[in-house]
């Protein structure tokens, strides 16, 4: 995950292959901190097909929505989701 004091950027073209470079980050961070539900919206990210990417991106920033204090994997998944029509 960035550095927490990193300015914020908002890539808005993420390529496929990016876009599933960054939800692997996301799912490394996620079984680092113990969120393992979290984890497994993207144990196959590498071979799911769009549709499936883009379910999971939203239904884990909804899970994340009252859990502020992994901010970090939020903010890699908010990035993706503004790139989900790159898929």
């Amino acid at each position: 995950m960035p550095n927490e004091n990193e300015t914020l950027r908002w890539p808005t073209n993420l390529d496929h292959p990016a876009i599933i470079a960054r939800l692997v980050q996301a799912r490394e961070s996620a079984k680092n901190a113990g969120l393992d539900e979290l984890a497994a919206r993207f144990a196959k990210v590498e071979t799911m097909a769009k549709g499936q990417i883009a379910a999971a991106v939203v239904g884990a920033l909804t899970w994340l929505q009252d859990r502020p204090q992994h901010r970090a994997i939020t903010t890699q998944l908010e990035m993706v989701a503004m790139n989900l029509k790159n898929l």
